[in-house]
């Protein structure tokens, strides 16, 4: 994976840091010093000089769903001081991403800086064998052609997935209907759809993870869930190790999860709770005290039933003719 990513190939005693802080609002006078803080404690300054394709979640024209702007924005600043070439993308779920984009914010809050916003694409299919069979996955070659990944997902229920982190960010990496169509044909079997993801994880670059936790979702998800003040951003150079200290902070089994199940089967976590290496160089997650974040406690299997997949396919469409101005 390169030089970047230590982290994955970390030896017996090098440091392991996942930096977590405190953050009420991206408001706050210092929020800008804080995301600073918080990547320079996680190791991010490995990336400098490095093209870092910067992905947040952007699954629909809705705050509440979407990774905060101007944590992006934090985000891309540090990176840009580093000399990083640096791009935002993704493959929102409804809508365009120039749409989605410009609803919450993040058209203006990149162009104060001049970080170019682009959509994934186009794709380019890779073959992975999950449970003696081969599966055809479309991957932006957007994600593909760069020396990094910076995941900058939204702390979310999932309805199919129960939560939604750093990883199964990187399934906006799979473009626009693709998207949907493996949903369908995969979605309802939870295991199943989580090595999916862990496949897709494995073809991209380097993937890094820096988290915007500040005003969660939970309840339900990943689009019509209600509010949480997790406050809380959070940054580490392994996300799947990021994603599993954030579900045991939210008060979550590993097991309870299937993405975070398949990552630990997968041996993509690098290393478990009370390895010597494992620094919390910030805030440590005893200082948060979650006992009422919600999670669905049944897993759906038929939100990407075929008529939904029709009409979701319809919506894109709509959402993307042509419209004079």
């Amino acid at each position: 994976m390169g030089d970047v990513f230590q982290i994955a190939h970390a030896g017996p005693t090098q440091a392991l840091p996942v930096a977590l802080e405190h953050c009420a609002a991206s408001s706050e006078v210092d929020f800008d010093e804080k995301i600073k803080s918080v990547l320079a404690a996680a190791g991010f300054a490995a990336l400098a000089g490095k093209s870092v394709l910067v992905k947040p979640n952007l699954l629909k024209a809705e705050a509440l769903a979407c990774t905060d702007p101007r944590f992006v924005a934090g985000c891309c600043r540090y990176l840009l001081d580093l000399g990083c070439q640096v791009t935002v993308s993704d493959s929102p779920g409804f809508g365009t991403l120039a749409g989605v984009a410009r609803h919450i914010g993040l058209d203006r809050a990149l162009a104060y800086l001049g970080v170019p916003l682009v959509a994934m694409g186009p794709c380019v299919t890779q073959v992975v064998a999950l449970e003696g069979r081969s599966v055809k996955l479309p991957v932006a070659r957007t994600a593909l052609e760069c020396d990094v990944i910076l995941s900058l997902p939204k702390v979310k229920a999932h309805s199919q997935m129960r939560l939604t982190l750093s990883v199964k960010n990187c399934y906006g990496c799979v473009p626009g209907w693709h998207k949907a169509l493996l949903h369908a044909r995969f979605g309802q079997r939870h295991e199943f759809f989580a090595g999916l993801i862990c496949a897709l994880y494995q073809l991209l670059p380097p993937v890094v993870a820096a988290v915007d936790g500040i005003v969660a979702m939970h309840v339900t998800g990943p689009g019509n869930g209600q509010p949480y003040p997790l406050q809380l951003i959070a940054a580490c150079q392994s996300a799947p190790l990021l994603d599993e200290i954030l579900v045991r902070l939210l008060g979550s089994a590993v097991a309870h999860v299937p993405l975070a199940r398949a990552l630990q089967q997968a041996g993509l976590v690098p290393c478990q709770e009370g390895d010597g290496r494992l620094l919390f160089p910030l805030a440590k997650p005893s200082d948060w005290t979650v006992t009422d974040f919600q999670v669905p406690e049944s897993l759906l299997t038929t939100s990407f039933a075929p008529h939904r997949l029709l009409l979701s396919l319809l919506r894109r469409l709509w959402a993307q003719r042509p419209t004079n101005h």
